[in-house]
């Protein structure tokens, strides 16, 4: 039996209710037992290791909604091509031809330096989407490992694509369905089944995948309108857009997850809305790649249900989280929106992950997940549920997260990361990392 009792902190819990009051979270091995003041808990919490908060922020995990683990070797890389003009271009010069050169050497470092920067930041939910057409077969297992060694929640998936061929492409097939399986026996692992982007799969691949994953019973996750040029092929192939096509073809099932959204219309939302797809916002993303912004607002009130991911730019979503209600504002030249979307984001990535692993995810309450984080923020005026998310998009988005609990069990504590040392595994990163950029 593990008992943790976090005390004396300032709590905020999160949920569609979400409260703010002085006193902790008393946790029993994965669930969490009770919440409340000090003085509520502390018979009950005797015998439980206690962790004092000390008047910081105490909040569920945060949850990235749309990653790539295997990106982050490519930190500083310098590319000897003329600058990529627009998105197609980045793909083939940077990402088609790093995911390509990647061996399977490479992807449980990449994983583990991406998941310990996640839990620094509270972070305890990551739903992942893996590129490695050189090493397809057990490619997932890779990132799994390096999830368990850390204890961090992850859902992940193997992008199909045709643009390397269709052996790679039934590789690709077999491998979501060999992890997904697996899986289902981890408690802290899940997975989907991954499409890489309409416009570099056929109707055949598409059907092919619909089927299996049908079979299966999965959901899919997959790159949809991240940039025009998705919805150019989409029409080219007879269809309104890159979602509608993806949504004739079978793979957008319910609890799907269609990331990006950046160029889809009206009717496409409805699809969305009807089928409940999740759309996951990546907003330092796309103004990274220069594709355009997704009209976030707009799909939240036409009942689009959106989440907020990172796809891959850095682990810490709560960056995300403050990127998408500036650039809502600068989109639209007003100031006042985005407050109500923000909790909608989250509420959003709470029920996607929720949905995934069978838990209640990103809440504090009695019966959730006991994923908690006590943040190294003290907040310097009052702090309620009403003004939370000014506390948090000018101040606690950056703090980082002392101690951090994965269904219960301690996995940051006083900053640290127990066991891990993070100066062997930067060298072990970088000395991949140079095999790898040579590789290319």
């Amino acid at each position: 039996m593990n008992r943790v009792w976090i005390r004396g902190g300032t709590v905020w819990t999160g949920g569609d209710a979400p409260r703010v009051f002085a006193g902790g979270v008393l946790c029993h091995d994965d669930a969490i037992e009770a919440i409340g003041p000090d003085a509520e808990l502390e018979k009950r919490a005797r015998g439980a290791e206690a962790i004092a908060a000390n008047g910081r922020l105490v909040a569920p995990g945060f949850i990235n909604a749309h990653m790539h683990l295997y990106s982050t070797l490519a930190r500083g890389m310098v590319l000897k091509d003329p600058p990529a003009e627009n998105f197609l271009e980045i793909l083939e010069r940077l990402w088609w031809r790093l995911d390509k050169a990647l061996i399977l050497e490479d992807l449980g470092v990449s994983a583990e330096l991406a998941l310990a920067d996640a839990l620094r930041a509270g972070v305890t939910t990551l739903i992942d989407h893996h590129a490695s057409p050189s090493c397809i077969a057990g490619s997932l297992d890779e990132l799994a490992a390096a999830a368990q060694r850390l204890g961090v929640r992850l859902c992940t998936c193997y992008e199909v694509s045709d643009r390397d061929g269709p052996e790679k492409a039934r590789a690709g097939i077999e491998e979501n369905l060999r992890f997904a399986a697996a899986a289902r026996r981890e408690p802290l692992l899940r997975g989907l089944f991954g499409l890489h982007a309409s416009f570099t799969l056929e109707d055949d691949t598409l059907r092919r995948c619909a089927e299996a994953g049908a079979g299966a019973g999965l959901a899919f996750h997959v790159h949809a309108a991240e940039a025009a040029s998705d919805v150019a092929d989409a029409k080219k192939r007879g269809a309104m857009g890159a979602v509608a096509r993806l949504h004739r073809l079978g793979v957008l099932p319910r609890g799907s997850i269609a990331a990006h959204c950046v160029h889809t219309s009206e009717p496409e939302w409805a699809l969305l809305k009807e089928a409940n797809v999740f759309c996951v916002h990546n907003p330092q993303s796309n103004m990274n790649n220069a594709v355009g912004t997704a009209r976030v607002a707009e799909m939240v009130a036409a009942g689009v249900p959106v989440g907020i991911g990172s796809d891959g730019m850095e682990a810490d979503v709560r960056e995300e989280l403050r990127a998408a209600f500036l650039l809502d504002h600068h989109r639209r030249s007003d100031p006042r929106g985005m407050w109500a979307e923000l909790g909608l984001l989250l509420s959003v990535n709470r029920r996607l992950a929720g949905g995934i692993f069978g838990r209640t995810l990103g809440e504090l309450a009695p019966g959730a997940a006991a994923d908690v984080v006590v943040y190294d923020y003290h907040p310097p005026t009052p702090l309620s549920a009403q003004n939370f998310l000014g506390h948090f998009l000018f101040g606690a988005y950056r703090a980082p997260a002392r101690d951090v609990l994965v269904a219960g069990r301690i996995r940051v504590r006083g900053g640290e990361i127990p066991a891990f040392d993070p100066e062997s595994l930067a060298a072990r990163a970088r000395e991949r990392a140079e095999k790898l950029w040579q590789r290319l």
